[in-house]
C-alpha cells in the first residue's frame, strides 16, 4: 500500500503503460483520475480499478486542449480534494526525418508529447506547492537520452520531455515537489495485436515478428507495460524520496550498447 491515502492523475490511462500503471497504483491504495480519449476503454479501466477497493474516476480528455487539462485538474480536486501524484503518460509515436516530416506531424507530436505535459504540470503545481509535497512522473523514452533513425519528431519531443523534467526538478525541489521521468525502451502494448498494426492479422505470425524485432535488445525481448509501471511506482512513491531530476531508463539494456 505504497500510495495509500494518495490521489494520482494518470493521463492516457486507457491502455498500455497507462492502464498497467493505473491498476498497479490501485493495488497500492491510490485513488485515481484516469484520462483518455476512448470512453469505452476508460470506463473499463475505471471498473477494474474500483474492484481493487479504491475510488477511481475516468475523465474523457484530449490533452492537446488546455481546457481539457484544466477540466481534469478541476475534476480531481472536486472528487478528492488533493493531488499527490501526476503521471504524464499520454503521448504518440511518430516517424520521419527532418526532410520527410510534415508540419502537421511535427505540430501534433509536440502538442501531445510536450505541450500537454507542460500544461498538466503547470496546472497541478500550485496545489502541490500549497501542500508542500508532490511527485510528478513524466513518460520519456530511451530516446530522451540517445537518438535513432527515422523518428525525428518523436525523438525531439522526448528529448524535450527529458530537459523539461530536469528543469522543473530544479525549479521546485525546495517546494517539496519531486519531478522525474521514466524512460522506457520498446515495450509490448496491446495495440500491437490489433489487425493492421503488422502486415496481416495472424496472431502467431505477429508474435514471431515481435520476437524477431526484439533480438537487438540485450535482454532479448521487449518490455511489458507492467514492468514500466513498477518503475513509475518507484518514482511516485516514498521509495524515491531523495530522487528528483532523474531519467530512469527501463529499456532492457538497449542504451548500454
Amino acid at each position: 500500500m505504497k500510495l495509500k491515502n494518495k490521489t494520482a492523475i494518470i493521463t492516457g490511462g486507457t491502455s498500455g503503460i497507462g492502464k498497467a500503471t493505473a491498476l498497479l497504483f490501485a493495488e497500492e491504495g491510490a485513488n485515481l483520475i484516469v484520462t483518455g480519449r476512448r470512453a469505452d476503454k476508460g470506463k473499463a479501466v475505471e471498473t477494474e480499478c474500483r474492484r481493487k477497493g479504491v475510488r477511481c474516476v475516468f475523465v474523457e480528455a484530449d490533452h492537446t486542449r488546455l481546457e481539457d487539462c484544466q477540466r481534469v485538474v478541476d475534476a480531481t480536486l472536486k472528487e478528492f480534494g488533493q493531488i499527490d501524484v501526476l503521471f504524464n503518460n499520454a503521448g504518440i509515436v511518430t516517424k520521419g526525418t527532418a526532410e520527410s516530416t510534415s508540419e502537421e506531424v511535427w505540430r501534433d507530436t509536440f502538442d501531445i508529447n510536450v505541450t500537454a505535459v507542460w500544461h498538466m504540470c503547470k496546472l497541478v503545481l500550485p496545489h502541490m506547492k500549497e501542500r508542500g509535497r508532490g511527485a510528478i512522473v513524466n513518460n520519456g523514452s530511451d530516446w530522451s537520452l540517445v537518438a535513432g533513425r527515422n523518428a525525428l519528431p518523436y525523438i525531439m519531443s522526448k528529448g524535450a520531455v527529458g530537459m523539461l523534467t530536469k528543469a522543473m526538478a530544479l525549479d521546485h525541489a525546495r517546494e517539496g515537489i519531486r519531478v522525474n521521468a521514466v524512460c522506457p525502451g520498446d515495450t509490448f502494448v496491446d495495440r500491437w495485436m490489433e489487425k493492421g498494426y503488422f502486415e496481416g492479422s495472424d496472431p502467431v505470425k505477429i508474435e514471431e515478428a515481435i520476437r524477431e524485432a526484439s533480438e537487438y535488445i540485450p535482454l532479448g525481448r521487449f518490455g511489458q507495460p507492467e514492468e514500466i509501471a513498477r518503475a513509475v511506482l518507484f518514482l511516485a512513491s516514498d521509495d524515491s524520496t531523495f530522487v528528483t531530476g532523474h531519467l530512469l531508463l527501463v529499456d532492457g539494456g538497449n542504451t548500454a550498447q
